[in-house]
């Protein structure tokens, strides 16, 4: 026979054990390298990191529950390092061209592409032939970036050598010395500068950009060995961010390309 009364105690157990188990297998923590690489991490002075990681990573907590995504502090030059030993469980927004190809990893595919772009002062009678020959030209570059036509070496002495590089940490420098006849040539991904002419629309038209890509940017998260989250459940929550329109909301504006679902 039907006993509200032994249906109200079974709900009461059943939601005395959730309880419990929830306190006993609370969300797996997961650490995901933040360099300085913008517009994907901003490394301000002082407070917390800004940028698409960490709007990516509000996304991936917000819509689900058995990982909690935090952002670890490191560096482009130590981030690798920081993985292997374990001090981050994943580095994110890296391409295969970038030195990662021996270390144990898994791999995710992002779905996600960016560029890198030459930048020019705009002059009478200048064109795109200007950026088909690097030589005699003085060029600014952000200090530990994988370039192509460097040929993937970021060496600050061999960049400064062969290519009359100055090397910096601010991609805003950069196209701030191109502005002002200080350098020839900035290298700049084309989310960022997207995002500087944005906040700098007075300078628009003072700059020439280039048909020609350096490189495509193809986004591969690294996950380490014995990470707390498998490269198929975090290729998953992407798929359920890319279906759910929020990958487009964070990075379309930026002009990063989201791929389709394969």
């Amino acid at each position: 026979m039907f006993s509200p009364w032994r249906l109200a105690a079974g709900l009461t157990l059943w939601a005395l054990g959730t309880a419990g188990w929830a306190q006993t297998n609370p969300a797996q923590v997961v650490r995901i390298g933040a360099a300085h690489f913008p517009p994907y991490t901003v490394r301000p002075e002082q407070g917390a990191d800004t940028g698409l990681l960490p709007q990516l990573i509000e996304a991936l907590n917000a819509t689900q529950g058995d990982y909690r995504f935090v952002l670890v502090p490191t560096s482009i030059p130590r981030r690798f390092r920081d993985l292997e030993q374990g001090r981050i469980d994943m580095a994110i927004f890296e391409n295969p061209d970038w030195g990662w190809q021996e270390i144990p990893h898994t791999t995710v595919d992002m779905g996600l592409e960016d560029a890198e772009v030459f930048v020019a002062q705009r002059q009478p009678g200048r064109g795109q032939d200007y950026f088909a020959d690097l030589q005699g030209k003085r060029l600014a570059v952000f200090s530990g970036y994988h370039y192509a036509f460097a040929n993937f070496n970021p060496d600050p002495r061999f960049m400064a050598e062969q290519f009359n590089a100055t090397l910096t940490y601010s991609h805003d420098s950069n196209l701030l010395m191109v502005a002002r006849g200080r350098a020839d040539i900035a290298l700049v991904t084309r989310s960022y500068l997207s995002d500087f002419l944005v906040r700098n629309a007075d300078m628009a038209g003072q700059y020439l950009v280039s048909e020609r890509v350096d490189q495509v940017y193809h986004h591969y998260a690294l996950l380490r060995p014995n990470a707390p989250i498998s490269g198929e459940a975090f290729a998953e929550l992407l798929k359920r961010l890319r279906d759910g329109g929020q990958l487009l909301k964070i990075f379309e504006p930026y002009r990063i390309d989201v791929m389709p679902a394969h």
